[in-house]
């Protein structure tokens, strides 16, 4: 695999994470760890700490994509930023936490766990009937300080950005769909920024050249540029579909992916 046929991949992937990530609120990421993964083995780097430098440099990239997009859909009035704000510390206390778990497994337990958890993900989006509700309002402070670090410390073992789970959460808790996803695109800069600045400072062993700890610069510039350029048309896309085809999206895309990489894991 050339350098010069690596760098055009990338800005295939960084533009469909980029178009994803505005699209159903997931920062990209459940595209990035599998692209990463692949094409990083493909380059002959399959070692037992492949994965971590997988989940840190998709987070690395959510920063920025989480931010371009929840401006997108805040300019739509789509964003609950009192959520936002009162779900945040808690979320960056689980996506720490996260980090120091990470750095401990190997990379055929981090792709069981992405597998089998995005595979879960997408069975209750895909089965579950779209008026079903636990309330209709979001609870208090008690299941905001137990929920919230879950939700922080599970995105960091995926490399997400937090919308897989929020998504849901939120609209099992009365927000309508299309706010449900612009609220959650904010998760992910809340969990991304301190996982990937603690994942700087954690060294992987046999990493691609030009990782920083755990985090690839190069895939990290390429994939950046270009979902900063696609997030917004994938947030103008979410508020043009109605909210049964984008639930079947978000299903259909999670299934795959889960699927691809159990089928790389146990096969």
């Amino acid at each position: 695999m050339t350098l010069a046929f690596l760098g055009l991949v990338l800005i295939a992937v960084g533009a469909f994470a980029g178009l994803m990530a505005g699209l159903l609120g997931v920062g990209g990421g459940i595209v990035l760890v599998p692209a990463f993964f692949y094409l990083f083995e493909g380059l002959g780097y399959g070692g037992d700490n492949l994965m971590q430098v997988c989940l840190a440099t998709s987070l690395a990239t959510i920063i920025l994509t989480s931010v371009r997009s929840v401006l997108a859909h805040h300019r739509r009035g789509a964003v609950d930023m009192q959520i936002l704000r009162d779900w945040a510390p808690p979320i960056a206390l689980g996506a720490v936490v996260g980090v120091g778990v990470v750095d401990h497994l190997s990379t055929h337990s981090l792709q069981v766990i992405f597998g089998v958890m995005v595979l879960a993900i997408s069975g209750y989006m895909g089965f579950g009937k779209p008026d079903w509700r636990l309330s209709d309002q979001l609870p208090g402070c008690r299941f905001r300080l137990s929920f919230g670090p879950l939700m922080g410390f599970v995105s960091v073992l995926l490399g997400i950005g937090g919308g897989s789970i929020g998504t849901p959460m939120l609209t099992l808790h009365g927000v309508p769909i299309h706010r449900a996803v612009a609220t959650s695109a904010g998760f992910g800069a809340t969990i991304a920024l301190p996982s990937a600045v603690a994942f700087l400072f954690t060294p992987v062993p046999d990493a691609p050249p030009y990782t920083v700890g755990a985090i690839n610069l190069p895939a990290f510039g390429i994939v950046i540029v270009m979902t900063l350029i696609t997030a917004p048309m994938g947030a103008a896309l979410a508020h043009r579909l109605d909210p049964k085809k984008l639930r079947a999206v978000f299903v259909g895309f999670l299934a795959l992916v889960a699927l691809n990489m159990l089928r790389k894991a146990l096969f």
